[in-house]
């Protein structure tokens, strides 16, 4: 296996690389810039859940639970998250903002001989319309932040929750069940699934819209129950 293209002595953003050490000895070393927006650094929910994804709670014997989905990463910064994803197996959209894609591609090609599965960059805006948008019947979206007390920090966080939980239902993964070394009492990691009442709401709006008479409306519901059969496991925040 090819080593690691690695950034010459010289080169002044060398000393802005977070090494990410893995269970079975390898690392991921992800780029960092020294100024700009938030998604320039490897935040420390960011390393939290990525060493989450590596436990013995979140993976499985034998083949790794992630190993062939399709995940898709939001607000993917560096893409720590998605890149440990993709060195477990699964298939990785890693998304952020316009100004952040070239940081990710470049966290990419420095990690791409550990990846076991395959990882890509998009990009996607806003969050809460895209979560809303999709997430399906089987999606499971799985948040990972570091709660704060500064400032608008703790306005803002509430907010977002309280928007959130208009259509999505919450479960705090408990603390022992994080990584033994990387863990905190302020980061959180919380599964959030789509409400089943916001699901059939939403058939019945599709279906509604799409006809009004009986013939095509039960053809509609064929349809509809086809794509819930076929629905798969696919979403991140990071998502399965």
């Amino acid at each position: 296996m090819a080593a690691a293209p690695e950034p010459s002595a010289e080169d002044p953003l060398w000393s802005f690389v977070r090494v990410l050490e893995k269970r079975d000895g390898t690392a991921l070393r992800l780029q960092q810039y020294g100024s700009g927006g938030v998604g320039c650094v490897v935040w420390d929910a960011a390393i939290v859940l990525s060493k989450y994804l590596e436990t013995p709670a979140f993976s499985r014997e034998g083949t790794h639970a992630l190993s062939r989905r399709s995940v898709l990463e939001l607000g993917s910064g560096t893409g720590a998250v998605g890149l440990m994803a993709a060195t477990l197996g699964a298939d990785v959209v890693v998304t952020d903002l316009e100004e952040l894609q070239d940081l990710l591609k470049m966290n990419i090609r420095m990690n791409k001989h550990l990846v076991t599965g395959s990882v890509q960059t998009k990009s996607l805006e806003p969050l809460l319309k895209t979560l809303k948008d999709l997430s399906g019947s089987e999606t499971c979206i799985i948040c990972c932040y570091e709660q704060r007390t500064m400032g608008k920090n703790p306005e803002i966080e509430k907010k977002y929750f309280e928007l959130l939980q208009l259509d999505f239902d919450f479960e705090k993964i408990p603390l022992e069940k994080h990584d033994e070394e990387y863990r905190s009492e302020d980061i959180h990691i919380i599964y959030i699934r789509k409400k089943k009442l916001t699901r059939h709401r939403e058939t019945f709006n599709h279906l509604t819209q799409a006809s009004h008479s009986l013939g095509e409306l039960e053809m509609g519901m064929e349809h509809v129950n086809a794509a819930w059969e076929d629905s798969v496991y696919r979403f991140f925040s990071a998502c399965l």
